[in-house]
């Protein structure tokens, strides 16, 4: 029997601790595993090995922490947690290739698809091969202000 397995995108923001925090609630609910991914890039190759490895290594920290928090909760549920070095849509889209469900957090609102979902969302979602959720950013929402008292004039 094989093992519901959820992907889910980590980023270090609000949104990716709500979606990874979600991806360990679910995986509970469904008897699954979570696969915590964090992607990075690296564009300063003349930087050299060191600080690459330890670009690496910060990545993973922040990985296994925010991986430790959601699971307090939760700690039936086995979360591996992985920083590998590529493009973040392309490095999700193929570790979700064989999983159930890739779970994925917004970053917040704006005018185009892409500014209010994201840009590596939207490349999973029309990339994907398994279903993805995409856990939205909560927003404030702030109370109508109240009418206007009207102004009267008494006469005498």
């Amino acid at each position: 029997m094989q093992t519901y397995r959820i992907v889910v995108g980590f980023d270090g923001s609000d949104g990716g601790i709500r979606a990874l925090s979600w991806a360990v609630a679910e995986a509970a609910r469904r008897g699954g595993t979570v696969q915590a991914v964090t992607a990075w890039q690296w564009t300063e190759p003349e930087l050299g090995a060191d600080i690459r490895a330890e670009h690496d290594r910060l990545a993973r920290l922040s990985l296994d922490e925010a991986i430790t928090t959601a699971r307090v909760d939760h700690p039936e549920v086995a979360v591996v947690g992985d920083a590998v070095l590529g493009t973040p849509a392309e490095v999700l889209t193929r570790a979700a290739a064989d999983a159930n469900l890739l779970v994925l957090g917004s970053h917040g609102h704006g005018r185009l698809f892409h500014a209010v979902l994201g840009s590596v969302a939207e490349h999973c979602i029309r990339a994907g091969v398994c279903p993805v959720v995409v856990i939205p950013v909560p927003h404030k929402v702030t109370a109508p202000a109240p009418p206007p008292t009207p102004i009267t004039t008494a006469t005498y």
